[in-house]
Parts: structure tokens; C-alpha cells; sequence
């Protein structure tokens, strides 16, 4: 997704965009001068960058800060939506890269921007528009769907092993003797560079992965079993607490939204 785009001089200061990916396609590393939403309208998102990892499930979004170098893997048939921002269009702009809730009426202004041309009229109805978007993106909602990495290479080596075996269980003294030190060690460096527990932070890395097999046809019961789950209620039990529904109810509200392809590269 590496698009060079020129922000006008005058009154615009975002750039639509919209691409469909297949299952499995994927974007190596790069970076824009710009800001972006990225909207996933079908399918999973994974963006990964050198401070961690986020996945974007339908209907939801990612914001990344100009000059973050990532890159992206989709899993199902995926729709992005994205909005390219000046950084210098509102002064409160998000600065960290998160995984953000889309309202219903970002979603519409999504929709209506991705028909607006890039010379559209000062003063006018597409400028309010733009100018609404840029005000809804100060109050983003943000979710806890990220995977930050540690810095520590000891600790580093160790959550790539765990997500390389997520079904393990993996208690906090198992882990520590992992990489040789006690399990209080363990707890206090975690804690330091990830901003997480340890056990939250295996917890999330269940819960993107069961995110990520879910869009790619699981059912719940195989995602269950195959993160290491007693039972596949045990799983909608933690998949409910953090997203605040079912596994089955959460892809079933996030429903693609058909919109122009007037924008649409492929």
C-alpha cells in the first residue's frame, strides 16, 4: 500500500482510498508521510510494526501516525476503507497506533468521502464532511487489541514462542523457567516492557489469534480447542469480557457496507 499522494494546497487535507485484498494477501514493510485510519469493512486486519502487533477485525479501525514503518496480512476476503490525514489538520490528532471502534456515523462519512473528489469546493457539503471526519478521529474509541513486543531479547524469544504454542499452558513459573530466571522476575520485566501483566499479555495473544482464525473460518469450537481452551464456553466467556459479546455475535455485527468503487484500485 505504498500510494504516493500530494495534499493540495488548498482545503484538502484527506485522501480516500479503497482496496480489496484475498485471503492471505499481504503488504510488506512501509511508511507515509500521512496519517491513516485503516477500515476494515470485511475480513481481518494484522498490522504489525516494530513496537508491536494490531489486528482489526470488520468494522473497526486502525490509526496509524505518519512515518510508522508497518506492515499488513489479511485474513478473509477483506474491504479497507482507508483515510490518509494530514498530520497537521487537527492538533490532537491521535499520536500512538491503536485499534479504534468506527461509529455508525464515521462509518457514513467514511462511506460518502470515499465519492468526493480531491478538487471538491471550499464551503461546500463535501468540505463539512471532511471537516466532521477529521473532528470524529479526535474521539476514537480505542480497543484493546494490540500485542505490544518487549525490548528484552530474553523476553522477545519468549512471546514468539508462545504465540508459536499458545495451547501450552502458560503459567507464569513454566514461562520463567523458559528463559531461565524466577517466575517474580519474569512478572516485573513483563510488566515493565509490554505495559501488561504476563498472563494478559497471553490472554491477548489468544484472543488476536482466535480473531484471526475466526475470519478465516474457524468455528468457535476449533478456535476453542486450538488456543488451548477446556471448552468452547470457556472461551466465549473470555472472548465476552474483553469485546463485550459472543465470538458468533461480534462477526455477525460487523457486516460489510456496500459503497461506491469510484475510488477502488485493485
Amino acid at each position: 500500500m505504498q500510494h504516493h499522494f500530494d495534499f493540495l494546497s488548498g482545503n484538502q487535507s484527506i485522501v480516500p482510498f479503497a482496496k480489496d485484498y484475498r485471503h492471505g494477501d499481504y503488504e510488506p514493510d512501509h511508511q507515509h508521510d500521512y496519517a491513516q485510519l485503516i477500515h476494515s469493512l470485511s475480513g481481518v486486519i494484522q498490522v504489525n510494526t516494530r513496537m508491536g502487533s494490531w489486528v482489526v477485525p470488520p468494522s473497526r479501525g486502525v490509526w496509524l501516525p505518519a512515518r510508522v514503518v508497518h506492515n499488513l496480512r489479511f485474513t478473509g476476503n477483506v474491504a479497507v476503507r482507508t483515510l490518509f490525514v494530514d498530520p497537521l489538520a487537527r492538533a490532537d490528532l491521535p499520536v500512538l497506533c491503536q485499534v479504534v471502534q468506527i461509529s455508525p456515523l464515521l462509518r457514513e462519512l467514511i462511506v460518502n468521502a470515499m465519492d468526493i473528489a480531491p478538487d471538491y469546493r471550499a464551503g461546500g457539503r463535501e468540505e463539512r464532511i471532511m471537516e466532521l471526519i477529521l473532528d470524529e478521529l479526535r474521539l476514537l474509541p480505542i480497543l484493546p487489541l494490540n500485542l505490544p513486543e518487549p525490548r528484552d531479547g530474553n523476553l522477545l524469544r519468549l512471546c514468539r514462542h508462545i504465540q508459536q504454542s499458545l495451547a501450552q499452558n502458560w503459567e507464569l513459573e513454566f514461562a520463567a523457567k523458559q528463559i531461565n530466571i524466577s517466575g517474580r522476575t519474569l512478572s516485573r520485566r513483563f510488566q515493565r516492557e509490554t505495559g501488561l501483566s504476563f498472563s494478559d499479555w497471553v490472554r491477548r495473544a489468544r484472543l488476536l489469534a482466535a480473531l484471526n482464525a475466526l475470519a478465516a473460518g474457524g468455528s468457535v469450537l476449533e478456535v476453542a480447542l486450538d488456543l488451548g481452551y477446556d471448552s468452547p464456553s470457556a472461551f466465549s466467556s473470555m472472548f465476552r469480557r474483553v469485546l463485550g459479546v459472543s465470538p458468533s455475535t461480534y462477526f455477525n455485527q460487523a457486516q460489510p457496507v456496500i459503497i461506491s468503487n469510484s475510488n477502488q484500485q485493485r
